[in-house]
C-alpha cells in the first residue's frame, strides 16, 4: 500500500508533548507569563514557521518526483509537527483560565501562583513555585498546581506542618516562607 494512504496515529495531541492532562473538571489555571508565553509561542508557529515550512513544502513539490525528494518529504512531516503543536496550543489557551498570584501579595497562605520555601523532617529546604499544568519546569524549582507537593501545601500558612504521602511513605513539610510577586497592573 502506499504511504499515502496510511493514517497516521490517533493518539490524543495532549500526549504528543509529554504534558500532562488536566483534571477532569479542573480548569487549565495559568500564571500571566505562562499564558504570553504560550500565546507567543502559537503566534509564532502560526506566523513565522507554517508559513516558512508551506513555501519550502510547495517549492519542494514543484521540483516533480515526491516519492524521492528529501526537502518535500522533511517538509510535509514538519507541517504535520507543527500543525499538531499548534492543535495543541489552541486546546490549552481555550481552556485557560489565568490568574494572577499577585492579587495574594502579603498573604502568608499558599495559593497558586505561590513561591514556598518549606523544610522536611530532615532539616532540608525546598522553594517551590506553584504553576500551571503548562509551566511546571521542576529544574527551575517550579512545579504544577496538581503535583502532590502542592495539593499538600495548598492552604497552608506560615509555620503549619502539613503531610504529604510519597510512595515511600510519609513525609512531614513545615511551613517556612510564603510570597507572591508584585499583582500584574
Amino acid at each position: 500500500m502506499s504511504k499515502a494512504f496510511v493514517k497516521e496515529s490517533d493518539q490524543d495531541d495532549d500526549d504528543d508533548f509529554g504534558a500532562p492532562a488536566i483534571p477532569a473538571g479542573s480548569k487549565n489555571y495559568m500564571t500571566p507569563e505562562g499564558h504570553r508565553r504560550m500565546r507567543e509561542e502559537f503566534l509564532h508557529l502560526m506566523d513565522v514557521e507554517r508559513p516558512e515550512v508551506v513555501s519550502i513544502v510547495s517549492w519542494a513539490a514543484s521540483n516533480g518526483d515526491r516519492s524521492e525528494n528529501g526537502d518535500y518529504l522533511y517538509g510535509k512531516r514538519r507541517l504535520r509537527e507543527i500543525d499538531r503543536r499548534i492543535r495543541f496550543l489552541t486546546k490549552r489557551l481555550d481552556k485557560a483560565e489565568v490568574v494572577d498570584p499577585g492579587i495574594h501579595h502579603g498573604s502568608d497562605q499558599v495559593f497558586f501562583g505561590a513561591m514556598v520555601t518549606y523544610e522536611n523532617q530532615d532539616g532540608d529546604e525546598n522553594t517551590i513555585t506553584i504553576v500551571g499544568i503548562d509551566e511546571f519546569d521542576p529544574l527551575q524549582g517550579k512545579i504544577s498546581w496538581i503535583a502532590p507537593v502542592a495539593r499538600a501545601l495548598t492552604k497552608s500558612r506560615i509555620g503549619d506542618t502539613v503531610i504529604l504521602r510519597t510512595p515511600s511513605g510519609i513525609e512531614e513539610l513545615t511551613i517556612l516562607d510564603v510570597t507572591y510577586p508584585q499583582p500584574v497592573s
